[in-house]
């Protein structure tokens, strides 16, 4: 690849990963608007522009105190407890807990970023993430879901011992920017610590 096309491609790609959380943002705040509009506009005889994605992020940040609270993560509790014993709300919420994007790591197969062994060569790795937790009746084998790459919705899931998995100091968020830029972007944190895997837990 001549230099030349190197730079329209880098460059391409640069605007691509910029223009995507920007587009998704616009999207989110005209669909707010548009939603939200003409209820607020009704209730408080107020029509004026962007005054219900206002309305919105107020909610959106004391739903956060809420939750952050004593009170709130009580109320969590129960009410993951009751949704726990609905017969068909059970396995759809278990389902989404399990694939879930949860604050500070604490469950779901996104938890933590990891490398194992790739497949055939001796030093090559592969990105994966992990919830952490060993399997029932296997402590020494954990699940990886391994993404491709630049969709890290779809993957491949691998059942790897615990000693062959290794926990990268990184963020989940630093992770997908890595994929999403199919290895333009690599974070300072990723670190391979060869023959010395980091053990889980």
């Amino acid at each position: 690849m001549s230099p030349a096309q190197k730079h329209l491609r880098n460059t391409f790609l640069a605007g691509i990963f910029a223009a995507i959380p920007l587009a998704v943002t616009v999207f989110v705040i005209v669909y707010v608007e548009r939603v939200t509009r003409e209820p607020v506009a009704k209730l408080t005889r107020v029509n004026i522009p962007f005054v219900g994605v206002l309305l919105a992020v107020a909610l959106i940040y004391l739903i956060g105190l809420g939750v952050s609270s004593l009170v709130g993560k009580w109320l969590l509790g129960l009410v993951d407890k009751l949704l726990l014993r609905v017969p068909v709300l059970k396995e759809l919420y278990q389902a989404w807990k399990h694939v879930s994007l949860t604050p500070g790591g604490k469950e779901g197969i996104y938890a933590k970023v990891c490398l194992i062994p790739g497949d055939g060569a001796a030093d090559a790795h592969l990105l994966g993430f992990t919830s952490g937790d060993p399997l029932p009746g296997d402590g020494a084998t954990l699940a990886v879901f391994v993404p491709n790459v630049p969709n890290p919705v779809v993957g491949r899931i691998y059942f790897v011992r615990r000693e062959r998995c290794q926990i990268l100091d990184t963020t989940v968020e630093e992770a997908f920017k890595l994929i999403l830029s199919s290895g333009n972007y690599a974070p300072e944190q990723l670190r391979i610590a060869r023959g010395q895997p980091v053990a889980v837990g």
